[in-house]
């Protein structure tokens, strides 16, 4: 088997894979503005409300189907994702003013890792906190409500929401 060989090859010491890169455009006022306006930012306030509305979905499916433990089981999975989830929505937006880079991007980490001592601390509480736990019952919630990040990214890119 052959493999083609890339257009635009040139050899060097500066360039060892040979493979010539575009060179970086930076956009002009009216492009980002444009682009701006192509791909508007969701609104974490916005997937977190949506993931509310799955999590009771969720839940009332499960208490329908398999009894008021798996309904609360899957409610509190459920719970797992939004109440973290809010807190780092919270927190960044509380870091929305900062102009430093390196303190944003700091800011973010430290949210996130909050974020994520939060899940696991309520996943390692569950066994205290819901009376007649239903294992998959909790990661049936868990993982149908995380999986709304998705849904909402897909349904964002199908219609835009104008600025």
């Amino acid at each position: 088997m052959t493999i083609p060989h890339p257009k635009n090859v040139v050899s060097s010491a500066d360039n060892p894979d040979g493979v010539l890169e575009e060179e970086f455009k930076p956009l002009t006022a009216a492009e980002a503005l444009q682009w701006r306006r192509r791909n508007p930012p969701v609104s974490p306030w916005r997937v977190i409300s949506m993931q509310c509305v799955v999590a009771l979905l969720v839940a009332l499916i499960a208490l329908a189907g398999f009894g008021f433990a798996a309904g609360v089981s899957a409610l509190y999975g459920a719970l797992a994702v939004i109440v973290p989830a809010a807190a780092l929505a919270r927190g960044m937006g509380r870091q929305a003013g900062v102009r430093d880079s390196g303190a944003a991007f700091l800011g973010f980490v430290v949210w996130e890792v909050v974020k994520v001592v939060l899940t696991v601390a309520m996943l390692l509480a569950a066994p205290k906190l819901v009376p007649g736990l239903n294992w998959l019952a909790l990661v049936a919630g868990f993982v149908v409500t995380m999986k709304v990040y998705w849904v909402a990214a897909w349904l964002q890119s199908k219609h835009p929401i104008p600025l």
